[in-house]
């Protein structure tokens, strides 16, 4: 196929849109509270109402793209995404921008399988399909780290409404690209729609990604959380036992007895686990340490976004030739290195140089351990069922995530409070330690106040003891990050397949044939 380039780049441009809005609002939510006077639930849920609706829908959406067309499911949900965003531009309201981003959240769903599903049905030998799926990890990688510059630039030179609008274009981009350039797929002998299961997959995902970002803020231990973990496993298990009886299920559950799909799909949970863990920690520690701006914080986390893309690259060429169970063994490993080394070398005064440094290693072990597992993901699937594959892999990613930060977030925000307790002087009142205890931010700002009203000596002490409180909990927090990289890595070199089963590595039998028709 001679558009194979062309239709390489309209994948990844559709790609690109959605991961890049992942970590691209969260520089605007300082403006949010100014401008739409958002609080700190607002503020949350403006972040993870896009991640909720996303995650639950991704198994329904790559299923249905499977069954009805992967292109129009594509188009339909960069239109979506992109309608959604200019319309959250609008908003005069916490509210109105919640909803906007949980539609968004939708059209995300709906368009994010399906680029993995088109690519994998368009590049069906082994070799270009490494390479294809390296570029687009490689894309999504960088797109996230991105996301800090980009938002960072247009809040330097507009309001915080040109972060939504700029999505509307770029949306619009990625639908002419697409129309003009890609094949559409579909299933052809996918029968009819299994409605049991396309709500029970939401309904599992949702309360499961639902109860990790609410568990922070009420308590990993409380009733109430251990309630959504009790109902979401029991809605897992339901949906299981459902597919597992039905003719024609959602999701063929006998594919996680292949260890090169679920082994795989938890090294990549544990890689963006690692990935979303390291934006939480890493973006704080650039502003309120190094005191650097939005944009200058995003230009700082350059390294990870330049080593993740090329890690990607590379990591799935090298999987091909070495072996799969190698590669991501190696790149947790790195992923483990970089961890240990930022918390027995992090302070207020270590030089940029040492973290570009420690984000390099970070960024290849990201890069050889993600690519490389999707690529064995998508080669465990039949291109029939490359939706639903896709699918699982992009659930994998946003679980991992949203542990990622709700696990060492609140592993951070525990130590921090407690190191703030404990060294502040007893002079001080206790509603100003409550204070100093719920962010670094907030500390900040009330030693500021300290100082502008002539309270220097004081106001310096309390810095000094959050800077040291931050660390601290940082410090930590990385332990913990290093700590599940291990036990991946761990898990990966033994369960992990090296190559997919024969000698043959492409995928020219007959059962596994695309159902392309040129568009």
């Amino acid at each position: 196929m001679k558009r194979k380039p062309l239709i390489l780049v309209s994948l990844l441009v559709a790609a690109f849109a959605i991961n890049l809005e992942t970590t691209m609002v969260n520089v605007a939510l300082p403006s949010l509270v100014r401008e739409i006077h958002s609080n700190t639930t607002q503020l949350q849920w403006i972040v993870d109402a896009y991640n909720l609706v996303f995650a639950a829908l991704l198994l329904t959406a790559g299923n249905l793209s499977d069954r009805l067309g992967r292109k129009g499911m594509l188009m339909s949900g960069l239109a979506v995404f992109g309608a959604a965003s200019v319309a959250g531009a609008f908003a005069t309201n916490p509210t109105q921008l919640i909803v906007a981003r949980a539609v968004m959240g939708m059209g995300a769903a709906m368009t994010f399988p399906a680029t993995l599903s088109l690519l994998t049905n368009v590049f069906t030998q082994r070799k270009e399909r490494a390479s294809a799926i390296g570029l687009w990890g490689a894309s999504a990688g960088v797109a996230i780290a991105l996301g800090p510059i980009v938002g960072g630039w247009l809040l330097e030179q507009y309001a915080w409404s040109s972060i939504f609008i700029a999505m509307g274009p770029v949306a619009a981009i990625g639908i002419v690209m697409v129309a003009f350039t890609v094949p559409t797929s579909r299933d052809v002998d996918a029968g009819h729609i299994d409605v049991s299961g396309l709500i029970l997959s939401a309904l599992a995902t949702g309360t499961l990604v639902y109860t990790i970002i609410e568990a922070p803020t009420y308590g990993w231990g409380t009733v109430r959380t251990l309630t959504g973990f009790v109902v979401a496993a029991g809605l897992l298990c339901i949906f299981i036992l459902r597919e597992a009886r039905a003719e024609r299920p959602m999701l063929d559950v006998r594919l996680f007895k292949n260890m090169r799909f679920s082994a795989a799909s938890g090294a990549v949970t544990v890689a963006f686990f690692a990935l979303f863990g390291f934006i939480f920690l890493m973006t704080q520690y650039f502003q309120f340490i190094r005191t650097y701006s939005p944009l200058s914080t995003g230009v700082h986390l350059l390294p990870v976004a330049i080593s993740v893309g090329a890690g990607s690259v590379i990591g799935t060429k090298l999987a091909v030739k070495f072996g799969t169970k190698l590669i991501v063994t190696l790149g947790l490993a790195l992923t483990t290195v970089f961890y240990l080394w930022v918390s027995a070398s992090i302070s207020t005064t270590i030089p940029y140089s040492i973290i570009a440094c420690q984000m390099v290693v970070y960024g290849i072990g990201m890069g050889f351990t993600s690519a490389p597992a999707t690529e064995s993901i998508m080669g465990a699937v039949s291109l029939r069922q490359a939706g639903v594959g896709s699918a699982v892999n992009d659930t994998t990613r946003l679980l991992g995530g949203t542990l990622g930060v709700a696990v060492i977030g609140s592993v951070y925000a525990s130590l921090y409070a407690n190191h703030i307790a404990n060294s502040v002087p007893a002079a001080v009142p206790k509603q100003i330690v409550t204070t100093l205890q719920q962010s670094i931010g907030a500390a900040q700002a009330v030693a500021n106040h300290l100082a502008l009203t002539g309270h220097v000596v004081t106001a310096r002490a309390l810095n000094h003891v959050a800077d040291d409180a931050f660390i601290h909990g940082l410090s930590v927090g990385c332990l913990v990050g290093a700590g599940v990289a291990v036990a991946g890595a761990v898990l990966a070199s033994i369960f992990l397949p090296a190559q997919p089963p024969g000698v043959d590595t492409t995928l020219d039998s007959p059962h596994l044939q695309p159902a392309i028709v040129q568009a």
